[in-house]
């Protein structure tokens, strides 16, 4: 195979490996890095022994994320890490379609900010058998020898992470008109800071997660909260972004972005259940949201 042939082979692949690695990591930069490093993997190897392409570079993209997991699990050890509990993914911000905005909101290759934290608590191999087999279909035996267990050894991994992924992922409700009718009460009454209101408008069980990365001054500013009258407090403080809020979809579900004079401030994702707020999940790390990319003009 020539080259050029290859490179366009692996072109028609980017954006499934992409959406594998950024499901691995939660990282939108290094799912990049996880990429590239498989580009890099396959021009060393003899394509003519590769039948099945695209199972051949989702089982590598697998490996290197498999790889880059553990060297971040030592590195959290080593740290002693306590951003891990306010840690929020990277998330991947579109616009709401002028057409159709419930199908824009619904789209099937999009997964929660809420699933992807869940992701973060799993160990490498346990994340490694679940994304690979219930959120692409890849069969245990290709997903085996990548963990080095046995085929009934990895499907047991799958199975405790999808019990623990069931257990702490916080129920939401799907339906785009009743997330947006609760997320604007949210913000109005933040707004005109009406404790009560906000306290209806919260599951008693809610959990904010505020990230705001590791820069100096930052960490202070992280946070997790629990509990309806906590996260509402929270809010409260909050109001002051809230005339700038503008609704984006946040991983395929209703969010919101706050944008001053420019500048993006934070991303917002929220999961919603029986027309209450379950969880709001806040990027506000000014190094990440700097590479992220508007769904619209910031002007």
């Amino acid at each position: 195979m020539t080259d050029a042939r290859l490179a366009d082979r692996f072109e028609e692949h980017r954006d499934h490996l992409r959406a594998v690695a950024y499901r691995m990591l939660g990282s939108l930069a290094e799912a990049e890095d996880a990429v590239q490093e498989t580009w890099l993997k396959l021009g060393r190897t003899d394509t003519g022994e590769i039948r099945n392409l695209g199972g051949w570079l989702t089982t590598v993209v697998g490996r290197v994320c498999l790889d880059m997991l553990r060297s971040r699990g030592v590195r959290r050890e080593e740290s002693l890490d306590e951003r891990f509990d306010t840690f929020v993914p990277d998330p991947e911000l579109a616009p709401l379609s002028r057409l159709d905005p419930e199908q824009e909101v619904l789209h099937a290759d999009s997964v929660g900010l809420a699933l992807l934290v869940v992701l973060e608590a799993l160990g490498p191999d346990e994340r490694l058998a679940f994304v690979l087999h219930d959120l692409f279909a890849v069969p245990f035996d290709d997903i085996a020898p990548i963990v080095e267990r046995t085929p009934a050894a990895t499907r047991q991994l799958a199975s405790r992470a999808r019990r623990r992924v069931r257990g702490a992922t916080p129920a939401h409700d799907p339906d785009p008109a009743r997330q947006r009718e609760v997320v604007e009460a949210f913000l109005a009454a933040a707004r005109g800071g009406e404790f009560e209101d906000l306290l209806a408008l919260l599951h008693p069980d809610v959990v904010l997660r505020a990230d705001s990365g590791a820069l100096v001054g930052g960490a202070a500013a992280s946070k997790l909260v629990r509990g309806a009258r906590a996260v509402a407090e929270q809010a409260v403080l909050f109001r002051r972004f809230a005339p700038y809020a503008r609704f984006v979809l946040v991983n395929g579900q209703l969010g919101v972005v706050n944008v001053v004079d420019g500048e993006l401030h934070s991303v917002t994702g929220y999961t919603i259940a029986d027309g209450r707020i379950t969880g709001l999940y806040i990027l506000a790390d000014p190094e990440r949201l700097a590479r992220l990319r508007l769904p619209y003009p910031a002007g």
